[in-house]
């Protein structure tokens, strides 16, 4: 007798089955709440997968940097006097030394 004496009953009565479950209420609040007010929700997972992809770029361009410095520092270590004559243009003496440069293209204007 009370659902007659109720004026919500017709729109209590269009709404579905499941919207009535009291625990499919709970899981879609729970499901919502997670999704969009957790402190891991899908927008900061979204974040933080990224910026772990982008560190991981970062690895690999890094790691080898790191190999070509310790192949350079090698080649230091094993031909200092063609280091020093190449980057600072050492010489011994009665020695000349010649430095050629490749003249720089100029554009050309038609």
């Amino acid at each position: 007798m009370a659902n007659q004496n109720n004026p919500l009953q017709p729109l209590l009565d269009r709404v579905p089955a499941p919207f009535k479950n009291k625990y499919f209420l709970v899981l879609v609040l729970f499901v919502f709440w997670m999704v969009f007010f957790d402190r891991s929700d899908m927008l900061t997972q979204w974040r933080l997968q990224n910026s772990v992809e982008k560190l991981e770029e970062d690895k690999v361009y890094y790691s080898k940097k790191i190999k070509e410095a310790q192949q350079e520092r090698l080649d230091l270590e094993v031909n200092k006097e063609k280091f020093a004559r190449e980057k600072y243009y050492l010489q011994k003496q009665n020695e000349d030394v010649f430095i050629i440069q490749k003249p720089e293209k100029e554009d050309q204007k038609d």
